[in-house]
């Protein structure tokens, strides 16, 4: 979502725009530029829901503040973070987003569900309540029409654009990535990409029991590497030593370097429970990387027929992932190749076609008001 906005926000600085960002955190090349105004929201405590709360009260202040009697201002914004008549971009629909959390503490899982309440109610009255909406799939479409009651003529799909340098790794790429990872040339190579949480919904749990029952396997040569942060690190950390993993899966943690990762890797897993789109699926084919990932992911909407194979029809089915996972390491190149018509497809369309067609929506729904 960072990724996304910050892609928006460099199309229209291009385009002579003068911003105003109203955020938690914002890029130091967007502080520096004098037509951008920096409005930071601090997280009180950590707090993530006090933190929502105090983004949506400055967003409004700071839209009225711009807004005036002006009609060439357009005001943004995401999901159920401000409540204002513009344009939103839907990033994840909470009305379809249960919670995941079985196994968690007791005092996570009422947290978990305390904020899943707030949030959705939140997004009906932010998403109800703008003229524009913006969904980066057809199944956040559906989910937005069907769960949140959004008039379906607002609601305009424009899928997440591509960063362009993300091109398939190099051989001396490959080499450097796979050294720095400490991985041996003989063994491929498997990347998970996804925040380790006690809630589930990336679905580590469903890829962690198949890794351990493939690794009974003699034939089974692969090593997996884990790239993300979460409450839950240190929870699967010992549940890799106790399985006697350590040598075939690497938790990374936390890195910028995900395009080295994707640069050594054969194949990006995501068995996520839900996925509105799915960039790190996105990001790994645009990198000649081919993807696993669940079927009702946003994503799996752009795989042509001879690529559903790749796809899981239940992400909680360890079975089922374990034999996909046989059949790509049966056919290592072959799933390369078929992936690269859509790596090329997804490379041509950068952020900045995305943010065209997100200022499109907004100019012509203007116009139509006028």
């Amino acid at each position: 979502m960072d990724k996304a906005n910050a892609a928006l926000a460099d199309y229209l600085l291009d385009h002579g725009s003068t911003l105003h960002l109203v955020a938690h955190r914002v890029a130091p090349e967007f502080a520096a530029n004098p037509r951008v105004n920096v409005h930071i929201v601090p997280r009180p405590a950590g707090s993530f829901a006090m933190a929502e709360f105090l983004i949506g009260w400055r967003g409004q202040a700071v839209a009225k503040a711009v807004t005036g009697n002006r009609g060439d201002v357009r005001v943004v914004v995401n999901g159920g973070n401000c409540i204002w008549p513009g344009v939103n971009w839907v990033h994840c629909v909470h009305d379809s987003w249960p919670c995941f959390d079985d196994g968690a503490p007791a005092w996570f899982k009422l947290k978990n569900r305390a904020v899943k309440l707030w949030s959705r109610q939140r997004e009906r009255a932010s998403i109800r309540t703008a003229r524009v909406v913006v969904a980066n799939s057809e199944k956040t479409r559906r989910e937005l029409i069907d769960r949140v009651g959004v008039d379906p003529q607002r609601v305009h799909t424009v899928y997440l654009g591509s960063d362009s340098s993300w091109r398939p790794a190099t051989l001396t790429e490959r080499q450097q990535a796979r050294t720095w990872l400490g991985q041996a040339d003989r063994r491929p190579l498997v990347a998970f990409v996804g925040a380790l949480s006690h809630d589930q919904n990336k679905g580590f749990d469903t890829l962690c029991t198949a890794w351990r029952r493939l690794c009974d396997l003699p034939e089974w040569d692969a090593n997996l590497v884990v790239v993300g942060d979460g409450n839950a690190v240190g929870h699967w950390r010992r549940r890799i030593e106790q399985s006697r993993l350590t040598d075939r899966i690497k938790l990374l943690g936390f890195t910028d370097r995900v395009l080295d990762v994707l640069a050594a890797a054969d194949l990006l897993v995501s068995p996520a429970r839900y996925e509105a789109y799915g960039l790190n699926a996105h990001e790994a084919i645009c990198r000649g990387v081919p993807a696993l990932v669940s079927r009702g992911a946003g994503i799996a909407e752009r795989y042509r027929s001879e690529l559903k194979e790749m796809t899981l029809t239940d992400p909680n089915d360890v079975t089922e992932l374990r034999a996909r996972l046989l059949d790509w390491r049966s056919g290592i190149d072959r799933w390369r190749e078929a992936f690269a018509p859509l790596g090329c497809a997804l490379r041509t369309y950068t952020w900045a076609c995305m943010a065209e067609q997100i200022v499109r929506a907004a100019e012509c729904h203007s116009a139509h008001v006028n």
